[in-house]
């Protein structure tokens, strides 16, 4: 069997040595980097990989598209697609700034004490720092699932156009935008999506507090998940190694709680990516890995 080849695209000047580490845990055999990608310069590299093997030793060279900049990341993932034709193709994983494998390992964790896969349910939840790079596919996830979401950012114009966004992928969703000028919540509109919520997903910046100890006083959810590592809290009380902790019927997860199940969809995507030239793995496709991860710990 030819060595599994694994060419990392990443649209930073020095590519991910993060992405790098757990693509050799993954059982990468050769890990060939590439730094300062971009959709115009991407063509070649791609053709590189789809022309030196044939038919089933195209599955043993795989295509991973990263970097902090996930709009030029998708663009470059967009132009990887564009090259290939007919059967001709490689598997393709992007994951810029992990936005989706950790929107994928929330809204896993979250499925573990909701009824997401219940329409019947009538789920609603709230992503506060809805605009960023893990809140759009967050709420685009949530959204897939059939709840009902709103997104609640500083600008409620820029949650506006995440809405209409996730709307273009997820026809039919439920979504609401909302503009929160700050952590205590006093908007009525806001406090009043954190009273109805099932669910409240804080992805904001490092260190920014979405949901200071009045507006968490707001929230009724069932389930809270803060994804900022660096104090303070998104959300007061919750520390980052919280995972399924119990605070008085209020289940936490903080960042750390949720990356243990982030790094283990992260590296069974990476080992799928071999199994065949056809997978393309965005953030829907990493959930679906991750539950059946979930669903196989619990056999």
């Amino acid at each position: 069997m030819p060595q599994r080849i694994l060419l990392q695209l990443d649209t930073d000047p020095q590519p991910s040595t993060f992405d790098a580490v757990v693509a050799v845990d993954a059982g990468t055999d050769v890990l060939l980097r590439h730094g300062g990608v971009t959709a115009a310069n991407v063509v070649g590299l791609v053709h590189g990989a789809m022309f030196t093997r044939g038919g089933g030793d195209l599955a043993s060279t795989a295509i991973f598209v990263g970097g902090s900049d996930v709009a030029a990341a998708e663009e470059v993932a967009a132009a990887v697609r564009k090259a290939f034709f007919g059967p001709v193709r490689v598997s393709v994983l992007l994951d810029p700034s992990g936005a989706n494998t950790t929107a994928a390992a929330a809204v896993v964790a979250a499925a573990r004490h909701l009824p997401l896969d219940d329409p019947r349910a009538g789920l609603e939840a709230v992503v506060l720092g809805g605009t960023g790079p893990v809140g759009q596919r967050v709420t685009r996830l949530l959204a897939g699932r059939g709840a009902a979401v709103t997104v609640v950012s500083r600008s409620a114009e820029r949650a506006r156009a995440v809405c209409d966004r996730v709307r273009g992928a997820v026809p039919g969703a439920s979504l609401e935008a909302l503009g929160a000028a700050g952590p205590s919540a006093t908007e009525p509109d806001v406090a009043a999506a954190l009273g109805r919520a099932a669910l409240v997903v804080a992805c904001g910046a490092a260190g920014v507090a979405l949901l200071d100890g009045a507006g968490r006083a707001a929230a009724r959810a069932r389930v809270l998940v803060d994804l900022n590592a660096v104090p303070p809290a998104g959300i007061a009380g919750i520390a980052a190694t919280d995972k399924a902790r119990d605070d008085g019927g209020t289940i936490l997860y903080g960042a750390l709680g949720v990356g243990g199940t982030k790094m283990k969809i992260h590296k069974e995507a990476i080992r799928r990516l071999f199994q065949s030239n056809q997978l393309v793995l965005d953030a829907e496709g990493l959930l679906a890995i991750g539950a059946e991860l979930e669903q196989a710990k619990g056999a």
